[in-house]
């Protein structure tokens, strides 16, 4: 994802955005090479990182209906 594209409120998490496509890249690849049970802990780390998104965007529930402008 490009930063050009991420609201202002989420510039600062950025890098938390790229890791998570990092990880969801490594998950596919293991799960295409049949190794879906090496795959869970990077599953974990993403959930974490997802819920931790979540919470900041319902944080800010005015920042993210101007984002979506």
């Amino acid at each position: 994802m490009s930063v050009a594209f991420v609201p202002d409120w989420l510039k600062g998490k950025a890098e938390l955005l790229e890791e998570n496509d990092q990880l969801i890249r490594c998950i596919v690849e293991y799960q295409n090479k049949g190794r879906a049970n090496e795959c869970v802990q990077y599953q974990h780390v993403l959930h974490r990182n997802l819920i931790y998104l979540a919470t900041i965007a319902d944080a800010n529930p005015t920042n993210a209906s101007k984002a979506m402008e």
